[in-house]
């Protein structure tokens, strides 16, 4: 046996596999034979077991009583269990394939523990088929067509379906060819193709050869195993498969050993349910394939069909294969019954059966004994003859080989269950488990058979959770429910499913230990897991220990903010607004009950189904739900959100790149489907950017857009033309902005045709012709309100309507199909209130008056600031103090009475913005001057902070840019490079403070003033990069030095300065130059190459930044008093009379929210469904005729060519074969002609028929 260091499991340090797999020995055993019985054939020197007798230990030697009883050796008895001694991981001298799984283990180990050992511990994928290809062992040659069979049709098969396939996995016979086959495959086929397909070798442990080399007790990772050319009585192992389980059963040297666990482990693997924790409709189909096989694998079919196993024969293959395809294709179907004792009973046609089926195995086994036990298996075999397929592999092809597989166990599960309503659901669970949608559309969906939700319903299901997107649209397309389909029971089901590992998983499982008031531990954790821990790994299934809406939820909370309203809130039975720990308590008392709410239907089912998928990354899907759910651009938009933040969480990089391509997938689907609502109707369009959505919470395109950061949906010229006639009211938009300003300050001037107003009149009568030239869908009813084009509307509401019950506020708010007239008013007051209430006028009244607030700000600081009292302050200084004042009044407006949401999502909403952290920092610091300098003590530090304080005020100008259309992307860039500023002065302060202590040390020996340190440590080398160096100072020789100096210690700690030092002098000039060289050329440039590739990249999409950062400066300004500070505390005692005295309800809390109900709401919906689909015809025609799918239909056409091409050669061969055939038959009968007319026996009537092409026989004679 190799050192235990040779196997490579002794290492010091123990490796994470080693560590996983280090409770293997406490559960799997090994066998060694504890009983020698002598082999009469060995002279004494071998057991039956096939061991040598110096290889048994004394005790089985020493068993003279059992050895003399015993004349059969049997594993059972005669071998005892012990700690298996060879596991871990394979790797194969000489092989750059990735390394194998390998264990050794008793030939009666549970195959429960085996198969919870390779899914869960090696990682192997679940099946969705097991195939065990049985026979075609030992040195025999496979037959060419054979190997064709296994290469192009089982492997591929396979791969197609992600399948297992089972073989002794031995570098002989038809596992060599598997091996090969598979090796092949991988190399041609990609990444993701190739993990579908797994080869398992379960070969017995005395045929393996250099076992030795597998022999650690500890494990080996990997154990070096060398392939080489074995002797008779072993072989080596095959370095094309996956996984080996080596089968001890004691012998040496001894086949079939492993035959009785392969057996049991198949029937196992048959009971288990296929999918994402057997979540789906059927189990996983096991077929076995018989390919040739000696006599005794009878009994190992006869074996397998008692447990309604299915086979597959390949007839020709030789052997059994050729011997059972005889008896099943050519003996008569005659009623049989059991010869077993009762052959007096037996009818004449079952005795002539079973002559006949002797026959046949003395024609094929003729060397074989005991022939009675081969006819009785044989005939066994024949009753159960509906669960066998023969396959005529030299005829057929290998190409169709799937579908062979398809329908032999369809066969085989209409013989094992009885027929049910609709006797194609096992064929259709088969194609859905393999994800065959091509076969599903050619033989099940054909239009032959009719369909019922209740057939549907669990393959959709298993669909869902196992991500078959293409067979959910099948489903759909004929005919499936999904309203009656997906409840909420049946939604947390789906998310129940979600696998291990991915950020939703872990993202649930915090929010359910929330609701259980457990740690963040535990489910969390990746520590290795024993089959003892996982025989039955299954999610919970207790009501309150599962996943429930609840969680899902706060998931969606945590992901979609303050944006939208929680999701299934209501579902569940739980108010909105509540308190989390209420919300817990309310929860957890309704799960504790019936939780009647999971048979309820989900409201949007596709929308659900679509945030379902989403959540997982899931591509395909989460397409197909988009172009199923309605509100299209919205829902591409919330699905770009929910990416975007889940990326943040993901820590794979290859997850959250692919995260990141499916974020911009929507948002171009987002931007391309408005695009064609904006050809198809202006006006529609807009209202379908402010429509409040009930599917998503009651947002609206432009607040999720804005939430989502989807910066090329904002620069659509549609979004910005909606916006640019918010932003200017009923001005016209061409309107000069000297023209603002001379109005601003005359403000007669707006009763003049200096500036242009849109006319009401015409609006409407534009509004009406609209309607009539679109498609029938459109009347006037379509028009869902002057709200959409002139936002002063609402604030004709606000100003007139008392009662907010009434028509004009349904007609305008609630967005019902009547647009809102506002009520005549003087001509006098109409243009006023057009021209002020405009968001463009609000703007610029607050920009000017922001100027005259920071004059006034620099002539109090500069001027006019008093002493503290009594002495001041100044009337000027009061001023500016009541300004702040108004300023304050209105950012707490903002915060607090602004929106519908509640006040914790308010502040939240307020603190995210970067503008109003400047207002906050300005206002808390004005505030602490004021304080600090109405005291004499601390008069001169309150001045300082107000000083301060203007920098913050006079910084927060930077935001009135951001509207304008090249000053704004400099904003964007600003902020940018001030990121690429921090790693500068990174690299610069590291660099400096070298230097700079470094330059100290050199020039002075010795001064403590920690001022004087930190001016020459750092401020000093600052100024270096800018020119200011003091040569004098520095350079002893260059120039003498006027300051006065000592070298006294005493004078230098009283504060004298002290003098330079001459002998370092050199070195301080050497370092100067080296700090300039690298400051000024290599980080300044760095710096500035650092500025222009921000400024290029910036300056590319300027455009598109500066139509996104717009938003927000237009939505402040329309949500804003038109008077500015200080006239704003007008505006406020207004709204405080009426909001709060009054109790008239504000309009302004729906700035940009339109919501639509009624047929108002369903034509919006049903025209935005019509261009979607407009979009996905032409994005199909425009795919169809690219080249790739070009390539593809002429692929395939060449395929159906040389199909036909396959067939007509067929045809041809075995019309070649009859011709022949007829030749011989002709040249016979003219034989027997002859030799009757040259023999004169008998004379005929006539003579014999002549050939019109041959001369006549009877001349011949003559």
């Amino acid at each position: 046996m190799r050192d235990a260091a040779e196997g490579g499991g002794s290492s010091g340090n123990q490796t994470k596999s080693e560590k996983d797999q280090s409770w293997i020995p406490k559960i799997f055993k090994k066998r060694v034979c504890s009983t020698f019985v002598e082999d009469s054939f060995s002279n004494g020197n071998l057991c039956q077991c096939g061991g040598r007798r110096d290889d048994h230990a004394s005790v089985a030697l020493g068993d003279f009583f059992s050895t003399a009883i015993v004349n059969h050796w049997d594993s059972a008895q005669h071998s005892s269990e012990y700690p298996t001694d060879a596991f871990g991981e394979l790797q194969f001298a000489g092989a750059s394939k990735r390394q194998s799984y390998f264990l050794r283990l008793s030939w009666d180990t549970p195959p429960s523990m085996v198969y919870t050992l390779m899914t869960v511990n090696w990682k192997l994928p679940a099946p969705n088929l097991v195939v065990s290809v049985v026979g075609g062992e030992g040195r025999a040659k496979v037959k060419t067509w054979v190997r064709e069979v296994i290469r192009q049709g089982l492997v591929k098969a396979s791969q197609s379906t992600g399948a297992w396939i089972m073989t002794a996995g031995l570098r002989e016979g038809i596992g060599r060819c598997v091996g090969e086959a598979v090796r092949d495959h991988a190399t041609a086929a990609s990444s993701v193709t190739t993990n579908k397909v797994v080869a398992l070798g379960i070969a017995p442990w005395g045929l393996v050869h250099n076992r030795d080399q597998l022999v650690n007790p500890q494990g080996s990772f990997p154990a070096k195993y060398h392939v080489q050319n074995s002797m008779r009585g072993s072989c080596c192992l095959d370095n094309n498969y996956q996984a080996f389980l080596l089968v001890d059963d004691g012998s040496v040297g001894r086949p079939g050993g492993e035959t009785g666990f392969r057996a049991k482990l198949e029937d196992y693997i048959s009971h288990q349910r296929t999918g994402i924790w057997g979540s789906g409709s059927i189990d996983i189909p096991v077929l076995c394939m018989l390919v040739s096989g000696e006599a005794n694998m009878l009994e190992r079919v006869d074996q397998s069909l008692k447990n309604a196993m299915p086979w597959l024969v390949l007839a020709g293959s030789g052997g059994v294969a050729d011997f059972l395809s005889d008896v099943l294709e050519n003996l008569s179907s005659a009623p049989v019954t059991q010869s077993s004792g009762e052959g007096d009973s037996e009818a004449g046609p079952s005795v002539d059966l079973k002559e006949r089926l002797a026959e046949r195995v003395k024609k094929y086994f003729p060397s074989e004994p005991d022939t009675e036990k081969l006819v009785e298996q044989a005939l066994n075999i024949y009753n159960n003859r509906g669960f066998i397929t023969i396959y005529h592999g030299e005829q057929e092809g290998p190409n169709d080989f799937d579908t062979v597989l398809l329908k032999s166990l369809v066969g085989a599960s209409k013989q094992r269950e009885s027929i049910d309503d609709n006797p194609y659901n096992e064929e259709l669970k088969l194609a859905v488990t393999w994800n065959r949608v091509d076969i599903a559309k050619s033989e099940l969906f054909n239009g032959d058979i009719q369909w019922k939700y209740d057939d549907l319903e669990e393959s959709m299901t298993d669909a869902l959770i196992n991500d078959k997107p293409k067979f959910v649209r099948l489903f759909t397309e004929n005919g499936f429910s999904i309203l009656e389909y997906l409840t909420y029971g049946r939604l947390e089901t789906l998310y129940r499913s979600v696998a291990e590992g991915t950020v939703l998983y872990h993202l649930l499982q915090r929010r359910l230990q929330e609701r259980h008031g457990t740690t963040v531990n535990g489910p969390l954790t990746n520590a290795p897991i024993s089959p003892t821990q996982f025989t039955a790994e299954k999610p919970p299934t207790s009501p309150e220990l599962d996943i429930t809406l609840f969680e899902v939820s706060g998931v969606l909370e945590l992901l979609m903010g303050d944006v939208c309203q929680p999701f299934y809130l209501e579902a569940v039975g739980v108010e909105r607004w509540v308190s989390r720990r209420r919300a817990i308590k309310s929860v957890s008392k309704i799960l504790r009950g019936e939780c009647l709410y999971r048979e309820k239907r989900c409201l949007f089912p596709w929308a659900s189904l679509f945030v379902w998928a989403v959540l997982q990354n899931r591509d395909e899907m989460a397409t197909l739900f988009w172009e199923l759910a309605g509100e299209s651009v919205l829902s591409a938009l919330s699905g770009c959100k929910i990416l975007r933040e889940l990326s943040k969480l993901e820590t794979e990089t290859e997850t959250k790149l692919s995260m990141k391509e499916l974020t911009q997938k929507f948002e171009y689907l987002a931007h391309d489907i408005f695009s064609s609502c904006y050809r198809s109707d202006e006006s529609r369009s807009f209202t379908l950017l402010i429509r409040k959505s009930s599917v998503w919470g009651g947002t609206t395109c432009l607040q999720m857009g804005m939430s989502a950061d989807a910066r090329l949906f904002f620069s659509h010229d549609g979004v910005q033309s909606l916006l640019s006639q918010i932003w200017w009211g009923d001005m016209r938009r061409d309107t000069e902005v000297w023209k603002l300003l001379l109005t601003f300050f005359c403000p007669v001037l707006c009763y003049t045709n200096l500036i242009s107003f849109r006319k009401q009149d015409e609006q409407h009568r534009e509004s009406d012709k609209k309607p009539q030239e679109d498609c029938p869908l459109r009347d006037n009813e379509s028009l869902y309100g002057a709200t959409v084009f002139s936002f002063s509307d609402i604030k004709h509401i606000e100003a007139d309507d008392q009662d907010p019950n009434s028509q004009q506020w349904n007609s305008a708010i609630k967005g019902t199909p009547q647009y809102y007239i506002p009520p005549k008013r003087p001509f006098i007051v109409s243009r006023w209130r057009q021209f002020w209430f405009a968001p463009v006028t609000a703007f610029l009244g607050n920009v000017l008056m922001y100027f005259l607030f920071l004059l006034l700000y620099a002539y109090v600081l500069l001027v006019d600031f008093k002493s503290p009292p009594p002495h001041g302050p100044a009337k000027t200084e009061y001023l500016l103090y009541f300004w702040v004042f108004t300023i304050v009044c209105e950012e707490i407006r903002e915060t607090f009475f602004q929106g519908a949401v509640s006040l914790r999502q308010r502040l939240r909403v307020y603190i995210q913005d970067v503008w109003n952290k400047c207002d906050l920092t300005a206002i808390a610091l004005f505030i602490i001057g004021l304080i600090c300098r109405m005291f004499p003590l601390s008069y001169g530090f309150g001045r300082d902070v107000l000083c301060i304080d203007y920098m913050v005020f006079t910084l927060r100008l930077i935001h009135i840019f951001a509207i304008h259309k090249q000053l704004g992307p400099k904003i964007i860039i600003v902020g940018k490079m001030m990121k690429d500023i921090f790693f500068f002065l990174f690299f610069l302060g590291i660099w400096l403070m070298a230097y700079g202590v470094a330059n100290q040390a050199l020039i002075y020996a010795y001064d403590p003033r920690w001022d004087r340190i930190f001016r020459r440590v750092f401020y000093r080398p600052y100024l270096h990069i800018f020119g200011q160096i003091p040569v004098e100072e520095m350079d002893v020789f260059a120039k003498e030095w006027d300051m006065p100096c000592t070298d006294n210690i005493t004078l230098i700690q009283e504060g004298a300065e002290p003098c330079r030092l001459e002998h370092s002098n050199w070195l301080v000039v050497i370092l100067l130059v080296i700090y300039l060289l690298v400051t000024n050329i290599l980080l300044i440039n760095l710096l500035i190459a650092m500025f222009s590739y921000t400024f290029s990249e910036v300056q590319a999409n300027s455009d598109i930044y500066w139509k996104f950062q717009r938003y927000n400066l237009i939505v402040e300004y329309h949500s804003r008093p038109s008077l500015a500070p200080p006239f704003i505390i007008l505006s406020h005692i207004n709204l405080f009379i009426r909001r709060k005295i009054r109790k008239v309800p504000s309009v302004k809390v729906y700035h940009f929210v339109l919501e639509l109900r009624g047929k108002a709401a369903n034509r919006l919906m049903t025209w935005e469904t019509i261009q979607k689909e407009d979009f996905l015809t032409t994005q199909n025609k425009i795919q169809k005729n690219s080249d790739s799918e070009r390539l593809k239909r002429m692929s395939a056409k060449v395929d159906n060519v040389m199909k036909h091409l396959t067939e007509t050669r067929d045809i041809d061969m075995r019309l070649r074969t009859l011709e022949n055939e007829m030749e011989y038959c002709s040249n016979a009968l003219s034989w027997i002609v002859d030799t009757l007319v040259q023999s004169g026996t008998f004379k005929p009537a006539r003579a014999p028929p002549v050939s019109r092409d041959s001369p006549d026989l009877s001349t011949q004679s003559t």
